[in-house]
């Protein structure tokens, strides 16, 4: 029984398996995203998000801690290209997200084996996804429950837009009246 552990063996030996998880993080850092099986996908994103948390800026004050923070990602990795990548374009992008570095999507089934595929890529740097959405305003919530005042800022927020219709209702009232004096 396997009661209490949480690693996908991936059917892989242990050496195997570090070795093609570090292969698979380089390249999802240089090409930004890789198809692959679901579950590899899911093993990945647990092996590369502690590597970007230690490759952000804010982990690396002092020349000490960022030197160490290198040599701790170089070992996961093992590929200097990758990490100089790491820890200069990747860390830039993901500076102000508090975690969440990756997405899974999944893509249905392989042709071949009808293993279920996903894509995962970091998620800063898909612009089309990101396009359409507002930036998030980054706000921490209380504990506080405002039962009582949200029923206050709903009947305020129902009135700023009775006031905010009736300007719109007279511009349109103007324009008909000076329609009405031109045909005259």
């Amino acid at each position: 029984m396997r009661h209490g552990k949480k690693v996908n063996h991936l059917g892989r030996k242990t050496a195997h398996r570090k070795a093609m998880l570090a292969n698979m993080a380089c390249s999802l850092i240089e090409h930004k995203r890789i198809n692959t099986t679901v579950a590899k996908a899911k093993a990945l994103k647990q092996f590369v998000e502690p590597l970007i948390t230690k490759s952000k800026a804010e982990n690396n004050v002092s020349a000490e801690k960022g030197t160490h923070n290198r040599r701790i990602v170089f070992k996961n990795l093992r590929d200097k290209n990758a990490v100089t990548e790491l820890f200069s374009v990747v860390s830039e992008k993901v500076a102000d997200r508090p975690g969440g570095y990756t997405r899974i999507i999944k893509l249905g089934n392989r042709l071949g084996d009808n293993a279920d595929m996903a894509m995962i890529e970091l998620v800063d740097f898909n612009e089309l996804y990101n396009a359409g959405k507002p930036k998030k305003k980054s706000t921490r919530r209380s504990r506080r429950s405002g039962s009582t005042n949200t029923e206050a800022t709903s009947a305020e927020k129902e009135t700023k837009v009775v006031e905010d219709a009736k300007p719109e209702a007279e511009a349109q009232t103007d324009t008909e009246a000076k329609t009405d004096d031109s045909k005259e």
